[in-house]
């Protein structure tokens, strides 16, 4: 059996404020902006670390999403505000210096914590509720 060359290009988490997740994920977090488009009033940015342009996050309007209905829309709506919709694992070789960073602009859900698992990480939401665990690589 062979194995296929595949890689991870990108993720998408979703935004409700263009402005404001500029701001996180280009002034907090230090990621690049690759591209933005825009449609009908609604925003599509790309952001990723600069050391490793092959890797990005998408951030989209969930409610240009094709094919959902206006229930839809508003569910993802709530559970965006409630913070349970989308999340996605970052990694850090100084996770303390990243928390003590990212804890006066996002919306701490966890210190740094050496978990029973064998993973020290901390977790925050972005403005959009998404939630990213960082972990500390070892």
């Amino acid at each position: 059996m062979s194995v296929m060359d595949i890689t991870i290009h990108s993720s998408f988490l979703p935004h409700d404020d263009r402005d404001a997740s500029l701001a996180f994920y280009r002034d907090t977090l230090g990621f690049e902006v690759r591209n933005e488009v825009e449609y009908g009033g609604m925003h599509w940015i790309t952001v990723g670390p600069a050391e490793q342009p092959g890797t990005s996050i998408v951030l989209y309007p969930p409610a240009a999403t094709p094919g959902i209905t206006d229930d839809e829309r508003r569910t993802i709506e709530e559970m965006m505000a409630k913070g349970t919709y989308a999340s996605i694992n970052l990694a850090t070789d100084d996770l303390d210096g990243t928390f003590e960073r990212l804890q006066a602009s996002a919306e701490v859900v966890q210190e740094p914590t050496e978990q029973p698992y064998g993973v020290r990480d901390c977790s925050v939401r972005d403005p959009a509720g998404n939630l990213l665990r960082i972990q500390e690589l070892r």
